[in-house]
């Protein structure tokens, strides 16, 4: 375990920001470089971009994910401004819109989503790539003059595991490139301030990452109860006025916090009719993973660790993946204090507490025996995805358990049944190709150790799905579960199996 995962001491206060000119983004006495960098960057266009003619959309499935361990290489100009950010934690950039020139934008290109939804224009990624460097420069010249608009966001409802519906916001492709050229400078100045109990969409972070170090903390630590809180539609209360004081407070360059405050006053587009926002900052938009977990990072991650650890009078733990976050403790009044005091802080920026799905448990190496002596089984929780649960290991030790939680489970195996019926006509092979893919990318997010059960019942419920709706390919022959075995020999789907796996390390109590 590494030693910033085992920090419970209270931290230092961060002494006032000074503001300086950060107008070159390099140590001071340095010149700025003639001509062009020394990365080349080959203007994608056409069938070479991804998404581009030729490409087909594909739907993104529950646990398909990358690699989150490849780090993206930075262009020199954001090395120097991630390294200032490091050397100087004080400093506050006042000068970075010059950094968004056509070479910053076209990296921003290839980083975006070719394959995503279209936005309110229609424009998709192939069309654009064919004047890939025409409309770049075009799109440059205008942020250069201060003459961009945010355009309209279209409005896409997604349904929820409680019956409800996500908002997500669809910007165009255009506004991605921007968002995305944004983001990438936010977060070379950012990742130096982020603490390590954070985890989400970060760059050589995981949820396989934050899950480990939960793992390890109630294994290895000294965790009796923990606190499974939930904020209440954050991305749709953040409060405006808030995050952009908590932005300046690092970024300070107008045009930045300019193109920030558009995006976040942005109109959106409704099947009611066109609608402005106050509060929230959409979901689907590129450059919202950014900007709350700057957001988050000042309202809990410093709070917890600079304020709340050096009060407790036992250990504490925080993780957080995004606005999901956990808070393990070893003495019940200590998270009896922080449950009632949370409230009070999420509120002084606007945000509120989801009491229904906030809860304190009893849950560790002593819980199952605690429960057991009032006839109770120890409660679960539910993170990333999975149901954490009290368990023994084949030595009788104490051991965490996780399974697929049971929504995210009926939902992914809907998702099969539902593309398997709408595209029962295309050929076998196609079929098999697509099926392969969803069957890897659920394997490689909930195959973890423990899990092997619901692996396999994903599994089936795959393979009969398929076989069920061949039957329906036509009215006059019936395909037997025999016959489609003999399918299954021709195009064989891939077996369950652990990638995640680990060997459970032992724990005496």
């Amino acid at each position: 375990m590494r030693a910033s995962e085992s920090r419970w001491e209270l931290g230092r206060s961060r002494p006032v920001q000074k503001e300086v000119d950060e107008s070159e983004g390099k140590p001071e006495g340095e010149s700025k470089p003639e001509g062009k960098s020394d990365r080349p960057i080959v203007p994608l266009k056409g069938s070479n971009a991804p998404g581009g003619k030729g490409t087909t959309n594909q739907r993104v499935y529950e646990g398909t994910m990358g690699n989150p361990q490849r780090l993206p290489t930075m262009s020199p100009k954001l090395v120097r401004i991630a390294e200032k950010a490091k050397r100087e934690p004080n400093t506050v950039f006042t000068s970075l819109a010059h950094l968004m020139d056509t070479e910053h934008l076209m990296e921003a290109w290839v980083r975006i989503r070719k394959d995503g939804a279209t936005g309110v224009d229609g424009m998709t990624a192939g069309v654009y790539g064919e004047k890939l460097e025409e409309n770049l420069q075009a799109l440059h010249e205008r942020l250069r003059k201060g003459s961009y608009r945010a355009p309209l966001v279209r409005r896409a409802k997604i349904p929820k595991e409680d019956g409800s519906f996500r908002e997500l916001g669809i910007p165009t492709l255009e506004d991605k490139i921007v968002q995305k050229a944004v983001a990438m400078i936010l977060e070379a100045i950012y990742e130096k301030d982020f603490r390590e109990c954070s985890y989400g969409f970060r760059p050589g972070h995981s949820a396989h990452e934050a899950l480990e170090v939960l793992r390890k903390a109630i294994l290895f630590g000294k965790v009796n109860w923990v606190l499974d809180a939930d904020i209440s539609r954050f991305f749709d209360e953040m409060d405006h006025r808030k995050l952009m004081e908590i932005v300046r407070r690092r970024v300070n360059d107008g045009r930045i916090v300019r193109l920030i405050g558009k995006w976040l006053k942005a109109v959106v587009m409704t099947e009611a009719g066109i609608q402005p926002r106050e509060r929230g900052t959409p979901q689907g938009g590129v450059i919202s993973p950014i900007l709350a977990n700057i957001f988050l990072h000042h309202v809990l991650d410093e709070w917890m660790e600079d304020v709340v650890y050096g009060r407790m009078s036992g250990e504490c733990r925080y993780i957080r993946y995004a606005d999901d976050f956990l808070i393990l403790f070893q003495k019940e009044a200590d998270a009896r204090r922080v449950l009632a005091v949370l409230p009070k802080r999420l509120g002084k920026f606007g945000l509120r507490l989801n009491e229904g799905k906030t809860k304190l448990i009893r849950f560790g190496r002593f819980a199952k025996e605690k429960e057991s002596r009032q006839n109770r089984k120890p409660e679960t929780f539910d993170f990333l995805g999975f149901t954490h649960y009290c368990g023994m290991s084949g030595h009788g030790k104490f051991q965490v358990m996780r399974q697929t939680q049971r929504k995210r489970f009926q939902k992914a195996v809907t998702r099969v049944v539902e593309w398997v019926k709408s595209n029962r006509y295309l050929p076998r092979k196609e079929q098999h190709r697509h099926l392969c893919r969803v069957l890897r990318g659920h394997y490689q997010y909930y195959g973890v150790t423990g899990n092997l059960r619901r692996i396999k019942g994903f599994f089936y419920r795959v393979t009969r799905a398929w076989c069920q709706w061949l039957r329906r390919r036509s009215q006059r022959h019936t395909l037997s579960w025999e016959r489609f075995t003999e399918y299954l020999k021709r195009y064989p789907l891939p077996i369950p199996c652990l990638p995640k796996s680990y060997v459970h390390a032992v724990a005496n109590p």
